[in-house]
């Protein structure tokens, strides 16, 4: 009978200034594991297609193509910042149900930002393709005014403006998925709300391959992009239907750009720090070097967005819940990281391991050996990601935004002064050491985390840290015999894999069946 009373009360209507009862708390945790779950296993389906569908854009796309479709994500990533302006994060945040007002204003001015965005990009197109002509109407001195837009012009082409102008269309479509996204997101019912990405994503693969295998080139991804969107839209209102309202409500906006403001100031900062930092990289760099720092790029993020990724989409609205519950709350952020380790750690080093080996099976791919070293530290640089990014979700979590801006300042400071050195020193694979070295400061939060929740950080990856060493001892070990045939790659990927579990089992059993069995339990 207390069950059937907590799902029909909703988590999100618990009074912010009260600790979350017990009853509200084990609600809390079962939606959360139930979420993790269905996110866990959305997410090894769609890696799956992720990394299959790389391996066959790899041979059927050049690193021009790679390059050309970095840049223009990069481009469209910073335009992301004004989709949003925080405030569906606040309303995901927000301890109290928001109002039908308060959705239909951030629904409204979503789109006003989405279309803004549509209204930009065809500028930027029109003078882009016009920047020549601009140029011989402009006095000398101010030629410098429009040089960026001739170099972003000359690498984009026709191509780059479809790619960029279907980007750019897809705004408005995913904001009309917000809401209903927020509705779930708060309700921690993220076994539907993983419906629609799983759609998304065989959608826009599944033509993407079909396209570029039958020779279109990079114009396939503008083709998949609308493709995806529409799709999305159309799969989100199916399962959570909405009826869109249009409001804009001065006392909403007030609230929500409390929190939305710095949160979206934080989200300024991380932007400027990767994509404005590589759409510059991008117009400075050849385009095939930075084909070989995307496709680097790109493959690292497959295991980060396996774990870290779907963890925070889970974690960031029940941190929130149990804000005011610290013990609840440290429990809750050293389960994440210890599972998030358990998982990363041995995928990154086994990626480190046999990428070489690797490129040397599958025909064709010797194309892509000078981004390997640039892969590696890419790699390396998630593992510091994997620790430092669900603790800064913590603190965004329970309303700490000021420390993560502070965070966020520093590493952008040193994003744009260290990684222009280390390309002086060791070229376009300069970016890739640079980032890592940066991203040391991942570990920040947990000296601000400790403040008001006591979190064992190491005690909860130090054997993860020691397998996964171990593991990658015994494959270099044998790294000049992985590379001889499928048979011996394979072999050698389940050899570390059995090394791994094993020490896991020998330092963590107890742990490991006790952590499992209390995330299961009710």
């Amino acid at each position: 009978m207390i069950e059937t009373k907590v799902m029909e009360q909703p988590v999100d209507s618990v009074n912010s200034d009260e600790p979350i009862s017990e009853v509200d708390l084990q609600s809390i945790k079962k939606r959360s594991v139930g979420g993790a779950l269905s996110y866990f296993i959305r997410t090894i389906f769609l890696n799956g297609i992720g990394v299959v569908s790389a391996i066959i854009l790899g041979f059927a796309f050049s690193p021009e193509d790679f390059g050309l479709y970095g840049l223009v994500m990069q481009f469209i990533g910073i335009l992301i910042f004004f989709s949003d302006i925080g405030l569906a994060a606040a309303l995901v945040q927000k301890q109290q149900e928001p109002t039908e007002t308060d959705y239909a204003t951030v629904f409204t001015v979503q789109q006003l930002l989405s279309w803004l965005i549509v209204l930009i990009c065809v500028v930027l197109m029109f003078l882009g393709m016009r920047s020549e002509w601009l140029l011989q109407q402009l006095p000398p001195k101010l030629h410098f005014l429009l040089q960026w837009l001739v170099g972003f012009n000359s690498k984009l082409g026709s191509t780059g403006y479809w790619i960029m102008l279907t980007l750019a269309l897809s705004f408005p479509l995913a904001a009309l998925k917000t809401i209903p996204s927020i509705k779930l997101e708060r309700k921690l019912d993220f076994s539907k709300l993983v419906i629609p990405q799983i759609v998304e994503q065989v959608s826009f693969y599944g033509l993407l391959i079909y396209l570029a295998l039958h020779g279109y080139g990079a114009i396939s991804y503008a083709y998949a992009i609308i493709f995806r969107s529409i799709l999305g839209v159309i799969t989100m209102y199916y399962i959570a239907p909405w009826m869109i309202r249009l409001s804009l409500s001065k006392d909403s906006l007030q609230s929500l750009l409390k929190f939305g403001v710095k949160f979206q100031l934080n989200d300024a900062l991380a932007r400027i720090k990767d994509q404005l930092f590589f759409t510059a990289l991008g117009i400075y760099l050849p385009l095939n070097q930075f084909g070989y720092i995307q496709w680097a790029k790109s493959w690292s993020l497959y295991p980060y967005n396996l774990t870290v990724q779907n963890v925070m989409a889970i974690t960031f609205p029940t941190f929130a819940r149990l804000q005011h519950n610290k013990e609840y709350l440290r429990k809750a952020i050293e389960k994440s990281i210890f599972f998030i380790s358990l998982l990363i750690f041995p995928i990154l080093v086994g990626m480190s391991v046999f990428i070489v080996p690797l490129i040397q099976v599958v025909p064709g791919y010797a194309k892509w050996y000078p981004a390997v070293f640039s892969l590696v530290f890419f790699l390396l640089d998630i593992a510091w990601s994997a620790i430092g990014t669900p603790l800064i979700n913590a603190l965004s979590a329970v309303g700490k935004i000021n420390i993560t801006l502070k965070i966020m300042t520093l590493r952008t400071i040193l994003t744009w002064v260290l990684t222009p050195l280390a390309m002086y020193l060791w070229g376009f694979n300069g970016v890739a050491i640079a980032t890592f070295v940066i991203n040391i400061t991942s570990l920040i939060p947990i000296w601000y985390i400790r403040k008001f929740a006591a979190v064992d950080v190491w005690g909860m990856t130090w054997g993860q840290l020691l397998a996964s060493l171990v593991m990658a001892g015994v494959g270099i070990a044998g790294i000049e015999y992985w590379g001889k045939s499928w048979v011996f790659l394979l072999s050698g990927i389940v050899l570390c894999a059995v090394v791994y579990g094993v020490l896991i089992l020998l330092f963590y059993r107890k742990r490991l069946f006790s952590e499992i069995r209390n995330l299961v339990s009710k």
